[in-house]
Formats: structure tokens, sequence, C-alpha cells
């Protein structure tokens, strides 16, 4: 039986049905819908509305609900548009006519607001965990590298000479600001909505204090109306997605490039790499291509949503229904693409000899502004001296090393005997030992500190 049809005189046209039915995809809240609806009973039980042999007989019905759903028993029938339809024309079917007292003062409003709060909050719960899975990858790799030289690059152009977990964690610091992201998003979803009613609020004096604890849930919302409509944690969620996204695209593109045999600093593993049809020597990074090509599609699911809410008027309005499928489709990329980065980061080889065959002396320039600076030289002025040295090495053909130190002091007579002693590339990173820096002690600092935020979120 429709929840809604005593009005009409003829049935929903089946193409409206195809239109409007949601079944098909909310379906997967069923655990969310069943627990807002055992709590609920109890709400109304409390408030008097039911009794408590009332409210035994529901929690009971939708005990057995959720266990046809959990073994895949539970048949939709014809007429369940959504999955509030459904669990409740089941319930009635297991409890008889008592089940039908479940929905007094409740509208569907309300009921879907919670669910997908609740769903939201166990969808990030699951993918905090992969992340953490993710950022102790990329720890367990930067330990090993903490004094390995790379080049690093600004504008994809050699700039400073930089180690290699140096370059790995500073994903783990996008990381960290993505889940900080997630649950702030995670925290504005825990406000429950139950209890609101279509839009005006709930008659019965149900106490949604308790409601709210018993859901787990840190409040509740303070205006009936905005509660069964507002979808800000959604947008929000998505964005943090999407920003996500974006992160592991950038992780995909740098170990695309470093894996192209051009570069060759990074070996993929043969589990996490894939073929040609047609060249039998190609190792493809087919896995990071995937990674950046979805984080476009985490975007459109945000930039869709956001559209779909502009124009909305006050209270509730089918449009929302949009939410879901966009958000339900975020979560399942994720969830599909995490545990492929996390072992294609914990299998990495990185080729310490052809990172250190990259470096070059022009890495080392600013290294020679700094000498210059160090004996009085204001920086400007190092920085121009240093680009006259640049361009006689290029017009000689010679590396910047080459250089005579007596060419040196016809730019400047500031440059002394010494000043071979800065073409040492581990010396350059050494000196980078401020807190955040290249340094291998500044680095080892980082990964402590890392570890200690990881070991707080667990606990």
């Amino acid at each position: 039986m429709s929840l809604w049809g005593g009005r009409f005189s003829e049935p929903t046209d089946a193409d409206l049905r195809a239109l409007n039915d949601s079944i098909g995809f909310d379906v997967r809240m069923y655990r969310e819908d069943i627990r807002g609806s055992q709590a609920y009973a109890m709400a109304i039980r409390d408030a008097g509305v039911i009794t408590a042999t009332e409210c035994a007989q529901i929690v009971e019905g939708l005990e057995k609900t959720l266990a046809e759903f959990e073994q895949g028993t539970f048949v939709i029938g014809d007429g369940d548009e959504d999955i509030h339809t459904a669990v409740e024309r089941r319930l009635i079917e297991l409890v008889g006519p008592v089940g039908g007292k479940l929905h007094t003062g409740r509208s569907r409003n309300d009921q879907v607001a919670t669910d997908l709060r609740l769903w939201v909050m166990g969808a990030i719960d699951e993918v905090q965990l992969k992340l953490a899975a993710f950022q102790s990858a990329l720890i367990e790799q930067a330990a090993r590298y903490t004094e390995t030289l790379m080049p690093g690059y600004t504008h994809l152009q050699p700039a400073q000479p930089i180690s290699a977990a140096h370059w790995l964690m500073s994903f783990f610091w996008m990381i960290k600001r993505d889940r900080e992201r997630l649950a702030d998003a995670r925290r504005r979803a825990a406000e429950m909505p139950l209890g609101s009613g279509a839009l005006s609020g709930n008659p019965f004096s149900i106490d949604r204090g308790a409601l709210a604890e018993r859901l787990l849930m840190d409040s509740y919302s303070h205006n009936s109306l905005d509660a069964v409509s507002d979808r800000d944690y959604v947008a929000e969620t998505l964005f943090a997605v999407a920003l996500l996204g974006s992160h592991l695209s950038r992780l995909g593109e740098d170990i695309i490039l470093y894996s192209n045999p051009g570069f060759g600093y990074i070996t993929l593993n043969d589990r996490y790499s894939t073929g040609s049809s047609l060249m039998p020597q190609k190792r493809n990074a087919d896995p990071l291509e995937l990674a950046r090509g979805k984080a476009g599609r985490l975007l459109g699911n945000l930039t869709g949503f956001l559209a779909t809410l502009k124009g909305l008027p006050s209270g509730y309005n089918k449009d929302l229904q949009e939410d879901k499928e966009a958000l339900f489709d975020s979560f399942d990329t994720l969830n599909t693409l995490l545990p492929v980065l996390t072992a294609i980061v914990a299998t990495l080889q990185l080729n310490a000899d052809r990172m250190r065959d990259a470096l070059s002396d022009d890495m080392l320039a600013t290294e020679l502004a700094d000498y210059l600076v160090d004996r009085g030289v204001p920086f400007r002025e190092a920085h121009h001296h240093i680009g006259q040295l640049v361009r006689m090495a290029a017009e000689q053909g010679v590396a910047l090393s080459a250089l005579k130190v007596s060419q040196m002091q016809q730019v400047t007579s500031a440059f002394g005997e010494d000043v071979m002693q800065v073409f040492d590339f581990a010396r350059a990173i050494r000196r980078r030992q401020a807190h955040g820096g290249t340094a291998p002690d500044a680095v080892q600092e980082q990964i402590r500190i890392a570890n200690a935020w990881l070991k707080g979120q667990k606990q």
C-alpha cells in the first residue's frame, strides 16, 4: 500500500514511477532507516503515543526486517517507491496494524534527512580508516628515504635538491587536511533532524535530546523548516571528497611522471601496473591515471549537487532526492581507489641512483646566492650575480662547478676559494633544518609528528 495514495483516484503512472521512485539507490540506507525507526518507536513510546508492548512489537519486527536485508532475503515489492516505504510495508506484514503506528508524527522528509546523515557519518568513518592506512604507507616509505636525494620541482622545472622522504611526506599533510575536513563535515552531519515532521515540527512532545542520544548523534536541529531541507553537510562532504580526490590525482601525476623511463625515479610493482595489448614492452601506470580521471568525477558530483541546491525554495523539495546518487558514487569511488593507491605507495621502488643522477649544479644556484649573503652581499645583488654565473656557464657549455674561482671573481670579489664546498647536494639539503624543511633531521621530526597525529586519531 502506498504511503500517500488516499487522496488520489487513479494509480501513479508507470513512467512517473520510473522517474520518481528512489528504491533503486536508497535501498543501501536500510540499516540507517531501520535504526532510526527503532529509535523513533522508543521516542513515541516514551511520549505515550504507543504502549510499551506495541513498541516492543515494532522494534522486534524491524529487527526481523533488518535480518532479511542482511541475509539477502528481503524482497522489494512493486509498491516500494523508496527504502522507507519498503521497510514500513514489511514491518506491517510482520507485526500487523500496529506497525502502521510507527509513522505517527513523522514525515519521510525528516526520516530521509536522518537516514542520510547517519549514512554519511558511517561512510566518513569508513573512509577515515582507509586514509589512515594510506598515511601509514606514506610514513613507512618516507622513513626509508630521509637521506635519498632527488630533484625538487617548481613549474615542473628542476629547482632545488630535496629528499625523497620530503616528497612523500608532502602528501601526508595534504591527506591530514582532507581528514580534518571530513571530520568537520561529519560533526555537522551529526545534527539530528528527526522530530521535525514534514516542515513544522512534531506535535507529540517527543524527547528529541534522548532520541539524538539513541542515534549517537551530537545534537538536534533547532528549526524544523530548515532541518528537512538542510543538505549543507552533503555539499561539504562532497567538497572534502573532491579536494581529497585532487590530492590523490596530484600524487598519481607525480608517480606517472617519475615512473616514466625518461625519469626512472620509481619502479611500480608488477601487481599494480598494466601492459599494452599491442606493445609487449609497455608498463603502464593505469591505476594512477584512473586516480587522475576519477578526481574529475568527484568534482563533477560536487558541482552538480551545488547546482541542484542553488534555486530551491524553503522546505523539502523533491530535487533533494539528487543528493544520494552523487554522494554514494563519490564514496564508492573513494572506497575502490584508496586500497589500490595505498598498496602502490607501500610497494613503490625508489631508484636512488637515477634520482641522484638527475641532480645538476644549476639546482645549487640558490646555495651560491646564500654563500654570498653569508659574506655580506644583499640577497637581491647576490641573486643577480649568480644569474650572471649561470649565463656564463651556459655560454661555455659547462656546469657551474666547472667555472674557475677566478671567473666567479670577475662577477664579484666576494667569492673565495672555499666556494667549491657549495657544490655538495647533501650539504644543501642538510642546511634546510628549519622545521618543515627537507634536511634529514627535519624530515625525521615531520615523521615523528605525523606518527603522533595518526596515533591520536586512532585513540
